[in-house]
């Protein structure tokens, strides 16, 4: 037996298992050999594409400028294989129960809440709006986190769905959160219809990709590819995998939506030029 392809991947809820096994199976059929590894938080995977553990790693936005940094302080690089179309061209938008609030100036002096410290679509990134804004936390608005499991970069909508509860009881003037979420709250009458009104979008950013390590073995990363874009919805065998994993098709890598979230975990101080880890209270 060849050795297998190692990957990463963060165990965000429960059918990660469920969707990872799949993976690995499929692979299998196309004589890969592919296993994962589970972490706890992304920091942790992130430092082991650094020690030869993994040879590629499925991270989150906010994983990849670490890992991005990480690397270019090495003399070394990091490449994104592959997303799902579902990470493509995402928004975030600001929440406020229908009323006299309807522009962000509005909001100065009022309370404004946000997802987890390490979420970038429901905290970095929305901070990064309101900054352009000439809005900062502190000067202009209070802001309130609602920090669920620390180390999952906002994977867990718990933060973003608490926010949303405390917006509709009135302890917070606005929530942000990402749009599907929004529709999903919206859905499931967490946000009753015609109780909330958008008063802010973020421009487009990306979300997820599949990260190569330093290092990584070119021939298997490159069978991987290939295998991997060739998934098919068709495919009955693969659609649930895609089902579960919320995506119809891969993509090829991209890093151009970014841009925002590094200039916020620039301004927030969250990683420095080298990948540390600066937030004084980031618990993981």
């Amino acid at each position: 037996m060849s050795t297998p392809l190692m990957m990463g991947a963060v165990a965000y809820a429960p059918k990660v298992v469920t969707i990872w096994e799949g993976f690995k199976e499929y692979f299998r059929r196309h004589d890969v050999e592919f296993d994962y590894i589970l972490y706890s938080n992304y920091e942790r995977q992130v430092e082991a594409q650094f020690d030869g553990s993994i040879a590629l790693a499925w991270n989150s936005p906010l994983a990849w400028v670490r890992a991005e940094r990480m690397a270019r302080a090495r003399g070394l690089g990091v490449t994104a294989l592959a997303m799902r179309d579902s990470d493509c061209d995402l928004t975030s938008v600001l929440v406020a129960r229908t009323g006299p609030v309807v522009t962000l100036e509005q909001l100065k002096g009022k309370t404004i809440g946000f997802g987890a410290i390490d979420s970038p679509q429901a905290h970095l990134i929305p901070l990064d709006l309101l900054r352009q804004h000439g809005m900062l936390a502190g000067r202009d608005y209070s802001a309130r986190r609602f920090d669920v499991l620390g180390g999952k970069h906002g994977d867990h909508i718990g933060g973003e769905r608490d926010a949303a509860l405390a917006l509709m009881a009135g302890e917070i003037d606005a929530a942000w959160m990402i749009d599907s979420n929004h529709m999903a709250f919206s859905r499931e009458g967490v946000l009753p219809a015609g109780a909330t009104a958008i008063l802010a979008r973020t421009a487009p950013f990306d979300h997820c990709n599949f990260t190569v390590s330093p290092g990584a073995p070119a021939a298997q990363i490159a069978r991987f590819g290939e295998l991997l874009l060739a998934m098919s919805w068709d495919d009955p065998e693969v659609r649930p995998l895609l089902e579960l994993e919320g995506l119809k098709t891969w993509l090829p890598g991209r890093v151009s939506g970014y841009d925002a979230l590094v200039r916020a975990v620039d301004d927030e101080r969250f990683y420095d030029a080298e990948g540390k880890i600066l937030a004084a209270d980031y618990r993981y």
